[in-house]
């Protein structure tokens, strides 16, 4: 057995690992999301109050299920890249950028808002 063999079983494996968490991540927020929002609706809190909270938890979740999702690409492109896997890697990592960056700020506005309705 070659060492680049087993850097590829090691990288095959941890990435795997990493889709592995962000289902879990991501599963775990959604189920998150909606106790949220049932609990809000159930002991009657406003439903557009319930309805960010959940918004913000699924980001969340969203976001660092999306990170996990950006490190197992790069680490299935590194093992034997082709310009085909480089352009696809490059594709997907835009796409889940751009997304992580659109939630982050739709977060961050949310976060500020709820923060000025406080004071």
């Amino acid at each position: 057995m070659t060492l680049h063999h087993i850097v590829e079983i090691t990288v095959n494996f941890i990435s795997d690992i990493s889709y592995i968490l962000a289902i879990i991540v991501i599963a775990f927020g959604m189920i998150s999301g909606f106790k949220i929002f049932l609990k809000d609706i159930l002991f009657g809190q406003k439903s557009e109050e319930s309805i960010w909270e959940s918004r913000l938890e699924l980001g969340n979740s969203f976001s660092l299920g999306l990170g996990f999702l950006i490190g197992a690409s790069i680490l299935k492109t590194t093992v034997a890249p082709t310009w085909n896997d480089i352009g696809q890697l490059a594709t997907i990592i835009a796409i889940r950028t751009t997304l992580n960056f659109f939630l982050n700020k739709e977060i961050r506005e949310h976060k500020g808002n709820v923060n000025n309705v406080e004071k």
